[in-house]
């Protein structure tokens, strides 16, 4: 198992490293110390690997990520994830604003809570959050899936598209063109499936669940929504 302690060597080398790996490599398993707070740790891999970062990160943590495991034992600042195109994410603290922002694939999974804009223009990711969520999350989500156990701030899903947002605790307020929606049963299996992929097993009553999406009335402009714009 390789590991890179941040402490003597620079994370450019990290990044280099990691940058240079075949998708056929044996060196899979990564482990990182003394990350210390370092901006754009593990950004851009695009190789099957499990990097472990041993404490808390900074900004743009594991961006770009294509097929890797990236497991933060700590917290992430803003943006962790952030453009995120396939494989894990899994933040085992809290994690600062626009977290998994316009994600087009893969799972983040946040142990902790998360804050404002969590899943900004989210274009195909799932993101389970097992604490809250704060204002602004899941603003302009085109596609994917947004789970929180907690509670969300305000302005949820504001100017959503497509995305599905699952809710288990209380919602301050809804954004524009956000609308509650039944849950039903293929939406339960969808929330099961997504909550066992994010490590959540037993114990959950799905129907305590809400679900969010777009009342699709700001699709096409129209005189009478033009305050909501």
């Amino acid at each position: 198992m390789p590991t890179i302690d941040l402490a003597t060597a620079s994370l450019r080398e990290l990044n280099g490293m990691l940058h240079r790996l075949q998708r056929d490599t044996n060196e899979t398993h990564w482990r990182v110390l003394n990350p210390r707070g370092q901006h754009a740790i593990a950004v851009g891999l695009d190789a099957p690997v499990l990097v472990e970062i041993e404490g808390h990160v900074g900004y743009y943590c594991a961006g770009m990520n294509q097929d890797a495991m990236v497991i933060i034992n700590g917290n992430a600042g803003p943006g962790v994830a952030e453009n995120m195109m396939s494989g894990q994410v899994h933040v085992k603290g809290d994690a600062s604003q626009s977290a998994g922002a316009t994600g087009q694939g893969g799972l983040l999974v946040i142990d902790g809570n998360a804050a404002a804009r969590c899943g900004i223009s989210m274009k195909g990711i799932d993101i389970v959050v097992k604490g809250s969520v704060g204002h602004l999350s899941a603003f302009m989500a085109q596609a994917g899936n947004l789970v929180v156990l907690g509670d969300a701030g305000e302005a949820l899903g504001d100017s959503i598209y497509e995305a599905h947002l699952y809710v288990a605790g209380s919602v301050k307020s809804l954004g524009a063109d956000c609308i509650e929606k039944p849950l039903e049963d293929h939406q339960r299996a969808e929330l099961s499936r997504l909550l066992a992929a994010g490590g959540v097993n037993g114990g959950i009553d799905i129907g305590g669940f809400r679900r969010y999406g777009s009342a699709r009335r700001l699709y096409h402009f129209h005189i009478d929504n033009i305050g909501s714009y």
